[in-house]
């Protein structure tokens, strides 16, 4: 039974893998980065024309640093544009050029999803997602519950 398991759970983690590559191979075939894609990506999936730059980083499981400096450099290209609300939240906008941009690029791939999705029955729309939503929920707390290594080796050595 756990030499089945295992099977399985490198199967998972594989398709995962392989996920993720194919969305890179889109990225590198529509010329832009992964973290391009994934900025691009994520301001669509808002539905508007901006997003605020802490929820890319969340949605994207990018770190902010890495988002940040990605969102820079679109500004300099004249994708994007920065724009703080509240004092220190600050929003991702398209420009009219990121407008073009992401029709050329994120839509193109958000358009192969949405054929894929509805390509499917309603009930395995559903079944994926509940799925896919409760190994996340699942994951997310048990990686709550991780100690870093470097303390929990304090907490063995007394200190």
């Amino acid at each position: 039974m756990e030499d089945i398991f295992m099977e399985e759970m490198r199967h998972l983690n594989c398709l995962i893998g392989e996920t993720e590559s194919v969305y890179h191979e889109a990225a590198v075939k529509l010329g832009v980065s992964d973290s391009t894609m994934q900025i691009l990506y994520t301001i669509c999936m808002t539905g508007k024309e901006y997003c605020q730059l802490s929820e890319i980083a969340r949605l994207t499981g990018s770190s902010r640093q890495t988002i940040h400096s990605s969102v820079r450099k679109l500004e300099q290209e004249g994708v994007v544009y920065l724009k703080a609300k509240n004092g220190r939240d600050k929003f991702v906008y398209l420009t009219e050029y990121g407008k073009k941009i992401v029709e050329k690029t994120a839509m193109r791939v958000i358009e192969i999803e949405n054929n894929i999705f509805s390509a499917w029955t309603a009930q395995d729309r559903q079944e994926y997602l509940r799925l896919t939503q409760k190994y996340l929920v699942d994951l997310k707390k048990r990686v709550a519950k991780l100690q870093k290594i470097k303390d929990a080796d304090n907490k063995k050595q007394g200190g």
